[in-house]
């Protein structure tokens, strides 16, 4: 864009009269304010919401979360987050968030605090259980085997080890490694309804 010679003789007469009244132009330059995380901790994590692994940078001021980024030093997300990382923040800094473990007997109405150990051990109490009572070591099968030229069809005893009283439904905040162990203790226990939440 070109400034033609008369309006460069009017921006000049105004800069020097401006400069000649003494007008103070402080408040109409433009100036940063200071940023929220300036003396923050930061932090790197993995987001916890799904098993992309998105990298996030936490900051946080005295104790308190105060800013969530993408972090953009990360191979997968490269800085972008989704919604749902982007308000990760709330999985900390939230009044519906559950801190202890709550258990409502069978028949009741209300629900009670209960410590972890507690409900730890009731859980292991109750998947042995279940694991004791439904377990089948063998089922009998029916298998075709060639006997010469023909196919003849038997039935024999397979070790099967399963049980059919339990059933799991993963996790999709889990990582690879996670799922392979997860998945491991499953069919140790001889699970065989195995389902990840992602497909349902």
């Amino acid at each position: 864009m070109g400034v033609s010679r008369r309006d460069f003789f009017k921006l000049s007469g105004s800069g020097l009269t401006a400069a000649t009244l003494g007008l103070n132009l402080e408040p109409i330059e433009a100036r940063a304010e200071d940023l929220q995380i300036r003396y923050a901790k930061e932090s790197t994590t993995i987001c916890p919401y799904c098993a992309v692994g998105c990298g996030m940078i936490v900051h946080t001021l005295g104790g308190n979360v105060v800013n969530i980024e993408g972090d953009p030093d990360h191979p997968i997300n490269e800085g972008a987050l989704c919604p749902k990382g982007s308000s990760v923040y709330q999985l900390r800094d939230n009044k519906a968030r559950l801190t202890k473990p709550l258990y409502r007997a069978a028949g009741a109405k209300e629900w009670q605090e209960v410590t972890w150990d507690w409900a730890i051990d009731e859980i292991a109490k109750k998947v042995k259980k279940t694991r004791d009572t439904s377990f089948v070591p063998t089922s009998r099968i029916k298998v075709k085997e060639k006997v010469g030229t023909a196919e003849v069809e038997k039935e024999i005893e397979a070790v099967v080890n399963r049980t059919m009283g339990m059933a799991s439904v993963g996790s999709a905040a889990m990582d690879n490694e996670e799922c392979y162990l997860y998945q491991k203790f499953l069919r140790g226990l001889g699970l065989v309804y195995i389902e990840h939440q992602a497909r349902i």
